[in-house]
């Protein structure tokens, strides 16, 4: 007897069971295609080749994301875009295209958990937890959530990396964090920034607070727990230059 794949209790024959097993254990990166080009294609790039060196201790040639990518934008310039890397046995790539998704403009209030993503350098697919924390602080009446660790060190947000503002001073947490494409956009472009720890206590020491994604490049936090944050023009300014700095790259 084959395996076979219900839907709420009908039958899934073009889903092959063992594609979905594989794909659990494996990693990604997401993009934001516009007018054929993708801020920081050279680090997502990057990412998809060390992360399958580390996770499949195979290399993911460049070459062959790119004719992936080039496959999608057949269908439009625009898009959003997913790439899962799987193996089965040989080494897979999974595109998974959608409209593209415009970045946020209102501000978000974090709730703050204590939690720490396994492997946490890595882009995986192990997203339960994150998934699990942004509901339960839209439950609580927050946004979404915000990570700290068990000494009460920011570190990252669900889906975003966070930085803060002290004047003109753009300052990283220093806890272990995914090293997110637009982060690292950013910081190519800021002429100085600090990596530091980020203590939960000290977080009305700072004058605003950044979540950046490939979605959202600056998205202003208007809360972490109690603490708030006004609009901070300065930063946001500074922040706004330097990504200017960094045009995107054609696929």
């Amino acid at each position: 007897m084959s395996e076979s794949l219900l839907l709420n209790g009908a039958p899934l024959p073009a889903v092959d069971p063992a594609l979905l097993r594989a794909t659990t254990f494996g990693h990604f990166t997401s993009l934001q295609v516009r007018d054929g080009k993708v801020d920081g294609l050279d680090l997502h790039l990057d990412r998809l080749d060390r992360s399958t060196r580390e996770i499949f201790g195979q290399p993911l040639p460049a070459e062959r994301v790119h004719a992936d990518l080039r496959t999608a934008l057949a269908q439009s310039l625009d898009l959003s875009i997913r790439i899962n890397v799987f193996w089965t046995d040989e080494l897979q790539l999974l595109t998974r295209t959608s409209p593209p998704v415009a970045p946020g403009t209102e501000p978000v209030r974090l709730r703050a958990f204590q939690h720490q993503r396994a492997v946490p350098h890595l882009k995986h697919t192990g997203t339960f937890d994150l998934t699990y924390y942004a509901h339960r602080a839209v439950r609580e009446g927050y946004d979404d959530a915000v990570f700290h660790t068990a000494s009460g060190e920011i570190s990252e947000a669900s889906i975003w990396n966070i930085c803060f503002a002290r004047g003109a001073e753009i300052v990283f947490p220093a806890a272990p964090v995914l090293p997110g494409i637009r982060q690292q956009v950013l910081q190519r472009g800021l002429d100085t920034y600090t990596t530091a720890p980020i203590p939960l206590a000290d977080l009305p020491t700072y004058d605003a607070a950044y979540l950046t994604n490939s979605i959202d490049p600056a998205l202003p936090v208007a809360a972490i727990n109690t603490t708030t944050y006004e609009p901070h023009p300065e930063s946001a300014e500074l922040i706004a230059r330097a990504y200017a700095t960094q045009p995107a790259q054609a696929v």
